[in-house]
């Protein structure tokens, strides 16, 4: 398994590097590093993904999984209203995070911790997401279920996925926990799915969760 995706501490030596990107016409600069996710560009999943999210102008934001803060620091450049909230276990992740949301000078705040602990008695409008398909199911069941549990009423979790088997079994799953389930669109060998999260849903006993 990729160290990135599991490792609070990355062992490996960090050689540090300067992005400069365009996400929805909006310059940006990052503070890049290796020993995590996708340290020499903004991959092909968060493009497609912030092409495709629906996110409000207000509420509270969840950017989970944020690695150095692309989604996060994007959805806080166009919604500077918005309350972005930045997760991730890596702790080289989240320190570069806290430095681009200081060079990009938006209102952002990063927490560390493995998914939704760093906010758990939190509950947001959208949770925005691109998760290690690799790490396996077990992992994609967590963030699912968590985000039943940390959406407001008709708030709405995105994913993205690579366009596989896998993708459709994810769907078949955020199809069970919410009992609804879009495909927002595909692009460039990703699929971005979204859920809603209803009133009548709620009250759903805990038997019925995955």
């Amino acid at each position: 398994m990729t160290e990135y995706y599991f490792t609070a501490e990355p062992s490996s030596e960090m050689k540090l590097g300067l992005l400069n990107v365009t996400l929805l016409g909006k310059g940006l600069r990052f503070l890049t590093a290796t020993g995590v996710f996708s340290h020499r560009r903004v991959d092909t999943g968060t493009r497609v993904l912030v092409g495709l999210m629906k996110v409000p102008e207000k509420g509270c934001i969840l950017d989970l999984g944020c690695g150095w803060g692309a989604i996060g620091i994007l959805v806080a450049t166009i919604h500077p209203e918005a309350h972005v909230v930045m997760t991730d276990i890596n702790r080289r992740a989240v320190w570069l995070a806290s430095e681009n949301v200081k060079l990009n000078k938006v209102n952002a705040e990063v927490r560390w911790g493995n998914l939704y602990e760093p906010t758990k008695s939190m509950k947001f409008a959208t949770i925005l997401t691109n998760p290690p398909i690799s790490a396996g199911r077990k992992l994609i069941i967590e963030v699912i279920n968590g985000a039943q549990d940390h959406l407001c009423d008709s708030g709405t979790l995105q994913l993205v996925a690579r366009t596989t088997k896998g993708s459709r079994t994810i769907s078949k799953i955020m199809e069970k926990v919410f009992h609804n389930v879009e495909e927002v669109g595909k692009e460039s060998g990703y699929r971005v799915y979204s859920s809603c999260k209803n009133a009548e849903s709620t009250e759903e006993p805990s038997d019925k969760r995955l």
